[in-house]
């Protein structure tokens, strides 16, 4: 095995763990290194169609954008385990970009001697074929009473002698004790594979934090290699949860494009464009208040769920069908994606225990019907020039996209309201796309409409930086703020 192992582990989830883990892809990527990402086990419900052997799987979106980042071409070994939530307690389980009912219906620790062959397996092709593997770890490697059965941390860095770097936000406060902690509960032979400690998201006078790095350094003999500022605007997708609230508007607000963030929301990455279009503010919404104050020009969109039915029985909770549906009828635009798709049609069949029967929304005459097996593609289409002319949508009209399907559900027309002349217009091939009479509620089954150039020029007469340009942004900025030879040494440790 040729390869050298990068690892970066956080002291808890949401420490920055995936972005790092992108910027040093591109980073070492530039040096003209072959360089592929990994992760052994993800917990998210934000994926991405790439290639396997069975055709077409799912890996998580953080190990996709960081396949791109390193110049690779994104596969499911990358990611050979994800878990998508679909509860509180319960997730489906991803075996290498396909669904396993096997392993979803097993108990969480009965699964790790089940899927190690296929962790390791994947990892050592991948050592084999590149110079440089990057590999993230999850949550935090402390996590002891889950290490008899970890399959995504130090079990992973042991099995490849991985350089680790350990990073922790110390804009939540209690840093120090967190990478003092997380360092101290490891058994020796592991804490010896931490090379050194990150601090991320510091504002601030870096002046102040001496002497804890001096003193962290004495007590445990790893140095602190990096203090990386805060970046709001790096332009790198959110892996989990919504975007932060703290987004600057570019100009003068002349659109609100309001994302309904139900429990099981999905995919929400695909809205990572619309934060950079001049004049639109990007609000996540949780209660009809906050959709009070909308114009018809504004937008509302119902994004993808894990949980169809039990999202919208949460929107009906709160009150938001009856916003949404009062927005509609205000002429206000309505567009739902994949899984918010299936809520404006009038009704979610469920014959197989996938999702749950539910009445929809009623914005759409149709009606979905949730198959056994998962339909999981790349797609490529275009508009039909039949899209409601004098509606917020016509400038899609003939207009070329390409995204990705990930969805259990088929839909078509309702039957019975077909019959009495109540036609959903058929605006994308293959049952992709529809709109209502009035052309102002829109729904697709497309991910992806706003990664697409042509779209973005034509609903907001705009463009976006490249994701390109993102990945060379984040190489930049670790090459910067970490000390000289940091992470060359790495390879050579």
């Amino acid at each position: 095995m040729t390869a050298r192992c990068v690892m970066v582990l956080g002291t808890t989830s949401g420490a920055g763990k995936s972005w790092l883990a992108t910027a040093l892809c591109r980073y070492y990527a530039r040096q003209g290194l072959k360089v592929a990402p990994f992760k052994a086990q993800n917990m998210s419900n934000n994926a991405r169609v790439v290639a396997s052997k069975k055709g077409q799987g799912e890996i998580g979106s953080a190990q996709y954008f960081q396949a791109l980042a390193a110049s690779a071409i994104p596969e499911v070994r990358m990611n050979p385990i994800l878990l998508k939530p679909e509860g509180d307690t319960h997730s489906q389980v991803v075996l290498m970009g396909q669904v396993s009912a096997e392993l979803t219906a097993m108990p969480w620790r009965a699964r790790s001697l089940k899927v190690w062959p296929h962790i390791a397996k994947a990892l050592d092709e991948l050592r084999a074929e590149n110079d440089v593997v990057v590999i993230e770890g999850a949550g935090s490697p402390a996590e002891i009473n889950l290490s008899s059965s970890d399959i995504v941390n130090m079990h992973v860095a042991l099995h490849c002698n991985a350089a680790c770097l350990l990073v922790t936000d110390i804009d939540r406060g209690g840093a120090f004790a967190h990478l003092y902690g997380t360092w101290a509960l490891l058994p020796e032979n592991e804490r010896a594979l931490i090379k050194g400690f990150v601090l991320n998201k510091f504002r601030g006078d870096a002046g102040l934090l001496a002497p804890a790095p001096q003193m962290l350094q004495e007590l445990t003999g790893i140095p602190t290699v990096a203090t990386l500022p805060m970046w709001w605007q790096h332009g790198l997708p959110e892996e989990d949860g919504v975007f932060d609230d703290r987004s600057v508007v570019s100009g003068q607000v002349t659109k609100t494009v309001a994302l309904i963030a139900y429990p099981r929301i999905s995919n929400l990455d695909e809205f990572q464009p619309l934060k950079n279009i001049p004049g639109l503010r990007l609000q996540w919404v949780r209660s009809p208040k906050q959709l009070a104050g909308l114009a018809p020009g504004d937008w509302i969109i119902l994004p993808g769920s894990k949980n169809t039915a039990g999202d919208l029985a949460w929107l009906r909770t709160q009150g938001l069908d009856a916003a949404v549906a009062a927005h509609a009828g205000r002429g206000g635009a309505v567009l739902g994606v994949c899984g918010g798709l299936q809520m404006l049609g009038e009704a979610l069949i469920d014959l197989h225990g996938i999702d749950g029967n539910a009445p929809g929304l009623g914005l759409l005459p149709l009606v979905t019907v949730f198959a056994q097996d998962k339909t999981v593609q790349h797609t490529e289409t275009r508009f039909d020039t039949n899209v409601a002319c004098d509606s917020p949508w016509s400038v899609l009209a003939g207009v070329g996209v390409s995204g990705y399907e990930i969805h259990h559900g088929q839909t078509t027309q309702h039957p019975a309201m077909a019959a009495k002349g109540d036609v959903a217009r058929a605006v994308l091939p293959d049952g992709l796309g529809w709109q209502n009479g009035a052309g102002n509620v829109l729904g697709v089954y497309l991910h992806g409409l706003f990664e697409n150039p042509a779209a973005l020029q034509a609903l907001f007469g705009a463009s976006v930086p490249t994701l390109d340009s993102v990945f060379v942004g984040l190489a930049d900025y670790v090459a910067m703020h970490f000390g000289t030879g940091v992470l060359d040494g790495l390879l050579a440790n």
